[in-house]
């Protein structure tokens, strides 16, 4: 056996393990020689934390079954389906309670219901852009039939409905589309730091909303999806939650009764359109209107 002297000694990275070649070395390459007193360079773990998120992120999105994961975590899908579900176990008895005359009556008029219910939901179905505003009219729809047919087998059973349809209206709201888009949640100073900095966007679009409104809810879903669809190197999309500062209001002139959502287009930290105008009224807000106003 031979021995070099400490200096002439040089010694090869071999990882001792996949996990560790993987951390040491790009996968395919070579091992690197380094001469002792070295540090090996390492891939901070911290650096795939946000792949791993996203990951995670990606899965909770492509949920194999979107509308039951819906239904069993949001309160208003839940509820609106428990008051559904409980007009068959009362109907289930209705028979025995009731004469074969109104019997007959009720079979006819929740026919006639069921009919009309699928011709206004399939009108609603070509005429609206959003799923969040086809539901909410769907839901409302199934309540009012829900309702008259209640009146036909009894007064009380009726009036218990309207009673829980004011309860779900009071309690909890319908969830609005949660994507962004390529838009970005901003708060009033982040927003005019943007504007006064001018390093990003030449042209910022901002909705100014609150998640309170049911107009912005019904729409929620347009404004990512003109983000996608627009966003360039020249204009970007952000977002401002009035609700959680209202004082935003007051210092971009956005009005909090009837003009919500609000969108403003500035150039160079100058506001050159908004839509609605001030104290006007507030337009139905489509894909179509706000490409064009683009």
């Amino acid at each position: 056996m031979c021995f070099r002297s400490g200096e002439e000694k040089e010694e090869t990275v071999v990882a001792e393990s996949s996990d560790a070649k993987r951390l040491t070395t790009p996968e395919g390459a070579a091992p690197r020689r380094r001469h002792r007193g070295e540090k090996p360079q390492t891939v901070e773990v911290g650096d795939m934390e946000p792949a791993k998120t996203a990951t995670a992120n990606g899965k909770n999105r492509n949920h194999p079954f979107p509308w039951l994961n819906l239904l069993v975590t949001e309160p208003f899908y839940l509820l609106h389906f428990l008051a559904f579900f409980s007009y068959f176990v009362v109907r289930s008895s209705v028979p025995q309670t009731i004469s074969s005359d109104l019997s007959h009556l009720l079979l006819r008029r929740e026919m006639q219901a069921i009919l009309t219910f699928l011709v206004l939901v399939s009108v609603k179905m070509v005429k609206e852009e959003t799923w969040e505003a086809f539901i909410a009219d769907t839901l409302f729809y199934a309540k009012g039939f829900l309702f008259a047919v209640a009146l036909v087998i009894n007064y009380h059973l009726a009036f218990c409905y309207l009673l829980g349809f004011i309860v779900i209206y009071v309690v909890c709201q319908q969830p609005p589309y949660d994507g962004l888009g390529d838009s970005s949640q901003l708060t009033p100073l982040q927003l005019e730091s943007l504007l006064t900095e001018g390093k990003t966007s030449r042209f910022w679009l901002v909705e100014f909303r609150t998640l309170c409104s049911s107009t912005w809810i019904r729409t929620s879903r347009v404004f990512p999806e003109l983000s996608t669809i627009y966003s360039n190197k020249n204009i970007s999309f952000g977002i401002v939650d009035i609700g959680h500062f209202p004082n935003a209001a007051e210092t971009f002139g956005v009005s909090l009764w009837g003009q919500l959502p609000t969108y403003i287009l500035f150039d160079n930290a100058v506001e050159v359109s908004r839509f609605p105008d001030f104290n006007s009224p507030m337009p139905t807000i489509t894909k179509t209107e706000c490409s064009s106003r683009r």
